[in-house]
């Protein structure tokens, strides 16, 4: 059974306690009004009561309005290891990417190591040193790697993935992170990431399929999506507006096999906004994408 359940987060210009909800927090409303649900065939297992708040960036660890981020942290996972545990397979509806290392902790808690398939226009790489602004959707794959801010690594246990149990599929941002300083996948003894030109040369279905057999391999795994692997002109309901990423066709293609495997522990979705989807477009291509992918 499928079980959705909401994280309504948005680290993108964070809002002080008793601002109204904005952005990516309405995210998981959305995508239920779109019928999400329903469309997976699946249980609505609500929102759970997590913001991110405060627009200090802490002189620790770097990371904007951290307290939150650790409540945050905490009860994601403990939700995430308890729907598995009742044989549960999650479908965590974001918000924004900060929840990653929460649902790969609270996967990891339930049936022991996860491998991760991360679709993302961006390396998410930065730690509180090199992300120029603190955001902590800006460091989720360095914090599940063991790289990112040590009180957040050590919040979740990290790192959460070995070096042969990550993909990361789309990112094209590679200059850029160069640029700021961030460390490369490959400096950490992982794969280079797979561009959209990568996935395009070996197919998109072959890529997906070739990533769940390498993940599969030596236990479950998770699928994460940040709606920015997508080009900005297929999807412009996102904060962070990319040219040269996928096509939706491409990634019904490139997600199909990812999602078809009994090693699946979970999925996510982060950085769908509505506040920049007036007509709610880009909530039914997501409807129709997930029911594409994971329904029975």
């Amino acid at each position: 059974m499928i079980t959705v359940v909401g994280v309504p987060i948005d680290c993108v210009g964070v809002p002080e306690a008793g601002d109204p909800p904005f952005g990516t927090e309405l995210s998981p409303g959305a995508l239920r009004a779109a019928g999400m649900v329903a469309a997976i065939g699946g249980r609505d297992g609500g929102d759970l009561p997590v913001r991110l708040v405060g627009r200090d960036r802490d002189a620790r660890t770097g990371v904007l309005a951290w307290p939150s981020v650790q409540t945050m942290t905490d009860v994601v996972r403990r939700h995430v290891r308890q729907l598995i545990t009742a044989g549960h397979r999650p479908l965590v509806l974001g918000g924004c990417c900060t929840l990653l290392p929460a649902v790969l902790a609270g996967a990891r808690d339930a049936v022991g190591g996860t491998g991760l398939a991360y679709l993302d226009g961006h390396l998410d790489l930065y730690d509180g040193r090199t992300s120029p602004t603190g955001e902590p959707a800006d460091m989720p794959i360095s914090v599940v790697t063991g790289h990112g801010p040590v009180d957040w690594v050590d919040l979740v246990g990290g790192p959460l993935v070995n070096p042969d149990r990550l993909r990361l599929l789309g990112p094209r941002d590679r200059a850029e992170a160069i640029e700021y300083g961030s460390v490369l996948p490959e400096q950490l003894g992982y794969l280079p990431e797979l561009t959209p030109g990568d996935l395009r040369e070996q197919g998109m279905a072959g890529a997906g399929a070739a990533a769940r057999d390498a993940l599969a391999e030596d236990g479950s795994y998770w699928v994460h999506l940040d709606v920015d692997v997508l080009d900005q002109q297929a999807f412009p309901a996102t904060d962070y507006l990319m040219p040269g990423g996928l096509g939706l066709p491409e990634l019904h293609e490139l997600m199909r096999p990812l999602t078809g495997s009994d090693a699946l522990a979970g999925v996510s979705v982060g950085c769908y906004n509505p506040d920049k989807d007036p007509d709610g477009a880009c909530a039914t291509a997501l409807v129709d994408l997930f029911a594409d992918v994971l329904r029975a």
